[in-house]
């Protein structure tokens, strides 16, 4: 059996409901290539691979562990056992960047933002997105203007994919439990075409929030000393997406 990492985050799931619970949710998507991110002791790669076909699915880990316990658990899908770093591996870039993928995972709390941010890089080919979250992560991602866990990936993730939190999950379904509850939420991509530069609407966003108890007046100042915007009474978690686009497309008119 693989010993779970402190450093790699692992908490592995071994809820065999819990697995099926989100493989059927994963399987009301159409089914492009899929990822699963962080398999783990494979409790649900084993089901994902009795229904995806061979040649449409890898699981990837980056503990070298977890690869040679599938490739011995399942020696038939071997080769889909890959050791990757998906935020840092040649090999998951040039897969997303070339072809419609979905991915699935319970992934690794220490780097789920992280993960999130990778996706949104290749928002044009990452169709669907079922993950397991510390269930802060997934509340913030999930939530709506004029909550207290509306930020920065709430607007970033709310503009490009339809958001669901899907179900909870208690710390008593993984090994060695978490010391937080889990949940797990889907990403719908919205095929949106942002009508602004992205950059400068990521640049917008993310220096809103950098000063998130103070007005817009005061956090936007480096464009509000010269630029006449609305909403600067405001503060940036009572902003739908669309109105930061709406302020973003205002300071690049005016730049």
């Amino acid at each position: 059996m693989v010993k779970p990492k402190k450093y790699f985050g692992q908490h592995f799931l071994n809820n065999p409901h819990i697995a099926e619970k989100i493989v059927q949710s994963f399987l009301k998507y159409p089914q492009h290539f899929t990822i699963e991110i962080g398999a783990g002791t494979g409790v649900l790669t084993e089901k994902l691979i009795q229904c995806l076909p061979k040649k449409k699915f890898v699981a990837i880990d980056i503990d070298e562990e977890s690869i040679n316990y599938l490739r011995i658990k399942f020696p038939e899908h071997s080769e889909q056992f890959l050791l990757e770093d998906f935020l840092n591996s040649n090999y998951i870039q040039l897969l997303l960047s070339n072809q419609k993928t979905n991915i699935i995972g319970n992934f690794p709390y220490n780097i789920s933002s992280q993960i999130l941010f990778k996706v949104l890089e290749h928002k044009n080919n990452v169709e669907f997105l079922i993950g397991m979250f510390q269930k802060e992560v997934a509340e913030r991602i999930c939530s709506q203007p004029g909550n207290k866990d509306y930020g920065i990936l709430s607007v970033l993730i709310q503009t490009f994919y339809k958001t669901s939190y899907l179900f909870t999950v208690n710390e008593g379904s993984f090994n060695p439990p978490p010391k937080v509850k889990s949940a797990v939420i889907s990403l719908e991509n919205k095929h949106f075409q942002l009508p602004v530069s992205e950059k400068l609407f990521f640049d917008v966003v993310k220096t809103a929030f950098q000063q998130r108890r103070k007005t817009l007046r005061n956090s936007l100042k480096k464009w509000s000393s010269t630029i006449t915007l609305p909403y600067l009474d405001k503060r940036p978690e009572q902003l739908h997406f669309e109105q930061f686009i709406e302020l973003t497309s205002i300071i690049e008119k005016n730049l």
